[in-house]
């Protein structure tokens, strides 16, 4: 009997691995195969994006709920005619705007604009007013109405 040589006794101890591995293989392929019968479904489908610039998702936006109320004083009731016009202006230059100008000179309240001012006189006087000019007083902080007259 010839002497096995190595060459010989390696390719023998390969060809008993090989037929191990082959029905270790048999067994994964087939476990392989089931999965991808039954798909993939930790994977998370990617949106496809559009535009190139990122926003943000919105988010919940819930309504206020107020612990306490941010004003603490109402406000008051909305001005009327005879809170608007406090009384006429009777000095000298007053009378005189009377005389030249046919300008009547009024105390109005501060928080009164000009048309609240034209209207109130309208409706106290009936008299119809083509204008009117305002200025706050600045020795004690009232409001004068220049009411021009048609």
């Amino acid at each position: 009997m010839a002497a096995k040589s190595r060459k010989d006794v390696v390719h023998k101890r390969m060809q008993k691995r090989r037929v191990k591995l082959r029905k270790n293989d048999v067994s994964k392929a087939a476990k392989v195969a089931k999965v991808i019968k039954q798909g993939v479904h930790d994977q998370r489908k990617r949106k496809i994006r559009v535009k190139p610039r990122f926003m943000r998702p919105k988010t919940l936006s819930l309504p206020r709920d107020p612990k306490y109320p941010r004003q603490s004083k109402t406000q008051g009731a909305p001005l009327d005619e005879f809170k608007v016009v406090k009384y006429p202006l009777t000095t000298e230059s007053a009378m005189k705007k009377i005389e030249d100008t046919n300008t009547l000179v009024f105390i109005v309240d501060t928080k009164a604009n000009k048309n609240m001012i034209k209207s109130a006189v309208a409706k106290l006087y009936d008299i119809k007013a083509a204008k009117v000019n305002t200025m706050i007083r600045i020795q004690d902080g009232t409001k004068k109405a220049y009411v021009k007259l048609t």
